[in-house]
């Protein structure tokens, strides 16, 4: 199985349906993807690691839909408990999880806490990366809870057209 190994023991046993899809790794993108699979950008969820800025930095890996913007300036920001907070660099992101940029997913994400937006729970199924760029995980965003994800209200919001 071409799974990262944390998501295929996150995996095992779980009650949620899901299904892992190969594609291109240069088709992995969110866009991209979608286009050349045949997957809808609003059931594709993106997981985005952030950084606190404070000593020592706290983390957190968010899970917004491909069609919404993460409010990394205030929920966010105000989840981390911190001043400040961004986007962590990729080579930050992909050191933190042991995944590669364009296939980090919160399936088997141990090191930090996972944060949904509520508008993913909302969606009969997600495409989320499956650790690499040339698996996808489709299931019901009830795996994420499933996995001891926490949903949150307005933690992104639908991106101006």
């Amino acid at each position: 199985m071409p799974l990262h190994p944390l998501c295929v023991e996150a995996l095992h046993g779980v009650a949620a349906p899901w299904k892992f899809v190969e594609c291109d790794p240069d088709l992995a993108d969110t866009e991209s993807f979608c286009a050349a699979y045949g997957f809808a950008l609003e059931n594709s969820a993106n997981a985005i690691v952030v950084v606190g800025k404070s000593d020592p930095p706290v983390h957190a890996c968010c899970v917004v839909l491909a069609s919404y913007r993460l409010d990394v300036n205030g929920t966010v920001r105000r989840k981390l408990g911190t001043r400040k907070a961004s986007f962590a660099p990729f080579e930050e992101g992909e050191a933190l999880t042991g995944m590669v940029s364009g296939g980090i997913t919160p399936v088997g994400l141990l090191t930090m806490p996972v944060w949904v937006d509520a508008a993913v729970m909302k969606r009969d199924r997600i495409v989320l990366g499956g650790g690499t760029r040339d698996t996808k995980i489709v299931a019901a965003p009830s795996l994420l809870v499933e996995l001891g994800a926490e949903v949150v209200d307005g933690l992104a919001s639908p991106a101006a057209s």
